[in-house]
């Protein structure tokens, strides 16, 4: 079969990069068109200051950034080198931050980034400009440097065109050329070039190119101000022409500023600023672009810098003997949670999406792209960057601008795990909200839904549960923002006696039709050819074999299901595997339904009276379904338990959300029922063994070492996936960690070592109010048994632990059953 043709939009770092990666693996029909001219073609590439660094919080862009490592400094280029591995560089100067280097430490050596915690001294001795004074540390990395973004471009397309690529500037894409929801080429001022596929790597333009393909790419171009001061008498010399710079990339983030040298001078990059979102359908593209002029490069704003220049000087004194000798405000893309944008147009076949995508991260985001595209599934995990992770209502205009502003906002902040996002907030509330709000709720936000964290409410319930006993863990102050020990008492209430948890964010879709269950079979794992009110536990894999996503499914009729899912991508998958004869319709349904979660030892006590239904074993036994009432309210059942305990999701309408509320909390009233929030759900799942995908296991991992191999069905004809599981090794897999120190709290991320050598990192952790102690999953060797005692590194502290077998709570799940 013949290699398709590729038209890929924008010459900059991404779309070279991707044409190098698509031509090594065979696909040599590929023409690349830019509106600019080649290769300084105006956008963010031809600007940008070129900081490469791999250590992020999030373990894909790692790998992004690493890989871009790895191929930049492999590339040649005739006048010199593409990457200049100086190191970074990482100031603290405020003990906040110290232990914020600390943590970054640790998912570094969770990823394999080479990394030390270097002092002062070795910090000024690393960078002589610095005032030793004002630093208390930091964090070096060696392998991190710049990258000469223009050379890195002209290498890889010369590399391309020798395999057959065609670049063309000065080629502006005015449309894309489609046909029975496929695209066939793009229309130029110039004409038409055919296309299989066209790949929008347009940098900021992104937006605007995918409206006309009736896609929303959720990016906003901002303004980042950039400077270079006058020469600074100790360089002079120093760095030859070639060269450029010598110095490791220095980052003061307490101050939102980054130096890299240029020559004897210094660039200075400021996020400190107010953000500056800019409307690109006014930039000047009549001008005659170069590396001076170009659209992407605004005028220099000197008001917003003078903070800047204030804390630059107080870190770098020599500087105050000099100025600002040019700057501008060079115009980057920014999206609602940092990350990048990837992935193919579900509605336009052959239509893909490679945007927001910084220098750091360009390399190995071509690599991904390449291989999704050529082999149908990406190298590593992906759902972090994919285009259709945002929920509709994220889509918005104005939600876009606020939640990208507040990205620009946090680019160098100390982010904790649980911060919360400060606006747009109550865009979707349940049902239930007021009643919550009435409960002293403190809410997280997560796909725009409001989650109870916990309820103040509930803080007498913990004064009586310490009295009686109740271990609560002394936690630092990090892992104590954005938490309370009522939520450790809530847990152990729930084993106890009874509580109601909000699941109504928790995505539901409804599919049916008659070829629904043959749909449900293709995609996932187990089998779902069972009888009306089953419910079933399965997991939807990849091409090969990898965990794309864990579902419950109940059958409600014959051609009728209830899919409680994971979100947007799911949604996602299963509309991209929907059968062309319309004999299967999906629905989301989340909005307009809620879920009431009502589990403990006293569930029975509290719905029973509410409810005609059988709710004896013999009447609704677990992991089964009906639809009744409670009290005059019409429900779906589902005898399914997320913490291990007795109880029912109870589903209805969201028009009868609030009835179904006030039935069960005046009939709980008797037994002790309380409200509980997220935080116990966590630790109670955790008690329990249950997994959560995207967190505890990605397509990265298969089912068997995610611990899920129960829900794979291998009799089945076929699914998704089957046959590539039978060729995948696991050497690796998820198991649960017991804390021994009994004040060890972690919160996930953190690195875990045997005898001193990094094996493997947490994904999840809580205290178990039951056990008294912090459980984690973690992703260590395969090999390792049972009882094998681990350290992990947290911050400043090494906590040991213990692998244990799970479920820790109730193995013989009688409480479950009962």
């Amino acid at each position: 079969m013949a290699a398709p043709k590729v038209v890929i939009v924008g010459a900059g770092i991404v779309g070279t990069s991707l044409a190098d990666e698509l031509t090594a693996r065979g696909w040599t029909d590929v023409t690349v068109l830019d509106r600019g001219p080649l290769f300084a073609t105006g956008g963010s590439t031809s600007h940008a200051p070129g900081l490469v660094f791999a250590t992020n919080p999030s373990k894909t862009m790692t790998e992004l950034a690493s890989y871009t490592i790895e191929k930049f400094s492999s590339l040649e280029h005739p006048d010199g080198w593409c990457f200049n591995p100086l190191g970074g560089l990482e100031l603290a100067t405020t003990p906040e931050r110290w232990e914020d280097l600390h943590r970054k430490a640790g998912w570094a050596a969770a990823r394999g980034v080479e990394h030390r915690l270097v002092d002062a001294a070795e910090c000024a001795a690393m960078y002589p400009l610095i005032d030793r004074d004002l630093v208390l540390g930091g964090l070096h990395t060696p392998n991190d440097g710049l990258a000469k973004a223009m050379r890195a471009v002209e290498a890889q397309a010369a590399r391309a065109m020798s395999r057959g690529a065609v670049f063309r500037g000065e080629q502006e894409v005015i449309d894309v050329v489609e046909a029975n929801g496929e695209v066939r080429g793009v229309r130029t001022t110039t004409g038409v070039v055919d296309a299989d596929i066209v790949v929008c790597c347009t940098g900021f333009w992104g937006r605007e190119f995918g409206r006309r393909v009736g896609l929303t790419i959720p990016l906003v171009p901002m303004a980042h101000q950039y400077a270079i001061t006058t020469a600074i008498d100790s360089r002079r010399g120093v760095n030859s022409a070639l060269a450029e710079a010598s110095l490791p990339i220095l980052r003061h983030q307490d101050h939102d500023l980054y130096y890299r040298e240029h020559g004897d001078r210094i660039g200075i990059g400021y996020y400190g600023h107010r953000p500056m979102p800019s409307d690109v359908g006014n930039l000047d593209y009549e001008t005659k672009i170069s590396l001076d002029e170009m659209p992407s490069k605004l005028m220099f704003t000197p008001d917003d810098f003078d903070d800047a220049w204030q804390h630059t000087v107080a870190l770098l004194p020599e500087l105050g003997n000099g100025k600002v000798e040019e700057g501008f405000n060079g115009i980057f893309s920014f999206t609602p949670d940092g990350h990048s944008i990837m992935g193919e147009h579900r509605d336009l076949a052959g239509f893909w999406v490679a945007e927001a995508v910084w220098v750091t991260h360009s390399a190995g985001v071509a690599k991904t792209m390449a291989e999704w595209m050529i082999d149908g599934t990406p190298g590593i995990d992906v759902h972090e960057t994919d285009l259709y992770r945002f929920e509709d209502e994220a889509l918005r205009d104005d939600v876009i601008l606020a939640t990208s502003s507040q990205s620009f906002v946090e680019v160098y902040d100390i982010v904790h795990p649980h911060d919360q996002r400060k606006a747009p907030r109550n865009v979707r509330t349940s049902p239930f909200h007021d009643r919550e709000v009435n409960l002293g709720a403190e809410f997280w936000e997560s796909g725009l839904w409001e989650h109870p964290a916990w309820f103040e409410a509930n803080r007498p319930l913990l004064e009586q549960k310490v009295a009686d006993g109740l271990q609560i863990p002394q936690r630092d102050p990090w892992a104590a923002r954005h938490w309370s020990p009522i939520a450790v008492a809530e847990a152990a209430h729930t084993r106890s006696h009874v509580a109601v948890y909000d699941m109504t964010p928790l995505t539901r879709f409804e599919l049916s039709g008659p070829g629904a269950l043959a749909l449900l079979q293709q995609l996932t794992t187990n089998n779902m050819d069972k009888s009306v009110g089953s419910v079933t536990y399965t997991l939807m894999l990849d091409d090969k074999g990898g965990v794309r996503s864990d579902l419950t499914v109940a059958r409600l009729t014959d051609n009728l299901f209830q899919v409680g899912a994971n979100g947007p991508l799911d949604f996602d998958w299963i509309t991209r595997h929907l059968p062309a004869d319309g004999s299967v319709t999906l629905r989301d349904i989340t909005a307009a339904t809620c879920c009431l979660g009502l589990w403990g030892p006293l569930a029975r006590d509290v719905l029973a009276p509410l409810t005609p239904a059988d709710l004896t074993n013999d009447g609704l036994r677990y992991f089964r379904a009906m639809t009744t009432t409670v009290g005059a309210v019409p429900v779906t059942l589902m005898r399914v338990s997320y913490v291990g305990e007795l109880g029912w999701e109870i589903y209805t309408s969201a028009a009868n959300g609030r009835a179904l509320w006030d039935a069960v909390m005046a009939a709980g009233e008797p037994h002790g029922i309380i409200a509980a929030g997220r935080i116990a759900f966590n630790s109670l799942r955790i008690e329990k063994g249950y997994r959560s995908a995207g967190t505890d296991m990605t397509i990265e991992h298969t089912p068997a070492a995610a611990g899920l191999d129960f829900a794979v069905r291998m009799s089945k004809d076929d699914f998704l996936g089957k046959s590539a599981l039978a060729e995948r090794g696991a050497p690796s897999r998820l198991r649960t960690l017991r804390f021994t120190d009994l004040a060890a709290v972690v919160l996930g991320k953190e690195p875990v070592a045997v005898n001193g050598a990094v094996v493997g990192y947490i994904t999840s952790a809580g205290w178990s109010a039951t056990v008294g102690a912090c459980l984690a999953y973690a992703w260590l060797p395969a090999d390792l048994a049972d009882g094998s005692q681990v350290e992990i590194y947290y911050q400043t502290t090494q906590y040991t632990a213990v692998v244990t077998s799970e479920p820790v709570v109730d193995p013989e799940m009688t409480r479950i059953r009962k």
